[in-house]
């Protein structure tokens, strides 16, 4: 007997993947457990293991394809069934025709030649099914009746963001919050309603896929790259986080100078124990530090409940340059972990991004974001928040810069800091208080040392 495996929900919330490649083939025997197919979801790998021991009937998708959560992607079967399920479409295609004839029916005339086949084989059937291709449907379905709301949809600046990312038309969604407001829920019926309505009529796009792509535009030749994958995530997810939170960047500086040499001096204990030491660790203990003093940067807007939400725990995600795209793993309670301890698990995270193993929920979780792209080069920049976060900080590059101190003037180690923030949460008072916070930690380590 067949069985249809249908793509599962495998992280937190998503919806799609895309078939990076299958580890079998039509007619392969399979155990429970064996790996299936490998498969691109938000921004990690995963390995789906077979459900089940049987035999690879058809698989229902291609490899490079988006498919949806519940979509069948594979049928199982036993041995010997493969034959039987090759004459399967045979038996499926005649009720399919009467369908489109139904349609037909509806614009211009329901019989054509090409259906007499079909009448032969009701024939064979019960007779009451011979009238009913002579009833032409006139009636359409009550799908397409306009929804009466208002014109103008009450729905707060997320859901309206969230809206233009579904492509859903939010003047047509009914709300179901206080007043008519269109919730989030709302959104995501209507959104689901619409993906399960074009699933037929989708089939016309083939011939477009045949028109030819331009080599080269007026000025000269292009090349084509599909954005899909890593990069389909991280541009659907910075245009959110813009068109949600209004976002303020403000910048400083800080004298490492101190912080450089007591890195410099334990680095060689640090690497007895394998352990790479950089000052990124550093940086986390005192944003920690800062973030408790200030606990409105380490927390998320619940825009439906009208809600900030103060989170009592530490987990900052770390923005990591990979070749598929900017991924952002999360060490969880960074509060309770030592400076070694950080620097190992950033070594591992750091790698396991890079070589796409990096579990899904090890980008999950983020409270707060680091990102340091001054180890490629620059001093400052206006880092994009990685939402559902309020705040980002951004880490430049690091340079000895002459500077005055005590009347003197020195050769100090400067870095460079941008902090982006939501300012419906944050003010810009506060974003320079939680700065200055956590450069008064990074210019003297030995708070961090007394905070650890």
């Amino acid at each position: 007997m067949s069985y249809e495996f249908k793509f599962p929900d495998i992280g937190e919330g998503l919806t799609e993947g895309e078939i990076v490649r299958w580890l079998v083939k039509e007619g392969d025997e399979i155990k429970e457990g064996q790996p299936l197919v490998e498969v691109e979801t938000d921004k990690a790998l995963a390995e789906i293991p077979s459900p089940k021991t049987g035999v690879i009937l058809k698989l229902m998708a291609k490899g490079k394809e988006v498919v949806k959560v519940g979509q069948v992607i594979v049928v199982f079967g036993e041995k010997g069934e493969a034959a039987a399920k090759e004459e399967a479409p045979a038996k499926k295609a005649p009720p399919s025709k009467p369908k489109s004839v139904g349609v037909v029916g509806e614009l211009e005339e329901a019989p054509e030649e090409p259906e007499a086949p079909a009448r032969k084989e009701a024939v064979e059937r019960p007779a009451d099914e011979k009238p009913a291709p002579e009833k032409p449907p006139v009636e359409k379905p009550p799908a397409e009746r306009p929804a009466t709301v208002s014109p103008h949809a009450l729905a707060t600046p997320a859901v309206r963001a969230l809206a233009r990312e579904l492509g859903v038309d939010i003047e047509k969604v009914k709300g179901t919050g206080g007043g008519g407001r269109v919730l989030e829920k709302d959104l995501r019926e209507a959104a689901k309603t619409k993906e399960e309505k074009p699933a037929e009529p989708e089939k016309p796009a083939a011939p477009v896929a045949t028109a030819k792509v331009k080599k080269y535009d007026l000025y000269g030749f292009i090349e084509h790259v599909p954005l899909k994958g890593v990069r389909r995530a991280i541009a659907k997810a910075m245009v959110r986080s813009v068109y949600t939170a209004p976002h303020v960047t403000a910048m400083d500086e800080a004298d490492v100078t101190e912080l450089w040499r007591i890195r410099e001096k334990e680095k060689a204990a640090a690497e007895k124990k394998n352990v790479k030491l950089t000052i990124l660790p550093f940086i986390i203990k005192a944003a920690v530090a800062a973030l408790k003093e200030h606990p409105y940067l380490n927390a998320s807007l619940d825009d439906e409940n009208e809600e900030i939400l103060l989170k009592k725990y530490f987990n900052i995600g770390v923005a990591t340059d990979t070749p598929e795209g900017l991924m952002v793993p999360v060490v969880k309670k960074a509060d309770d972990k030592s400076i070694l301890h950080l620097a190992e698990e950033l070594v591992q995270l750091s790698e396991k991004a890079r070589t796409r193993k990096i579990d899904l929920a090890d980008l999950k979780g983020g409270t707060f974001t680091i990102t340091n792209y001054g180890a490629i080069g620059g001093m400052y920049g206006t880092p994009i928040i990685n939402h559902p976060e309020v705040a980002i900080l951004g880490v430049g590059r690091m340079k000895e810069l002459p500077v005055v101190k005590d009347g003197k003037v020195e050769a100090r180690k400067i870095l460079f800091l941008s902090l982006s923030f939501d300012h419906r949460v944050v003010d810009g008072a506060e974003a320079a208080r939680f700065l200055n916070a956590v450069i008064a930690r990074l210019e003297d380590p030995n708070l961090i040392l007394l905070e650890s």
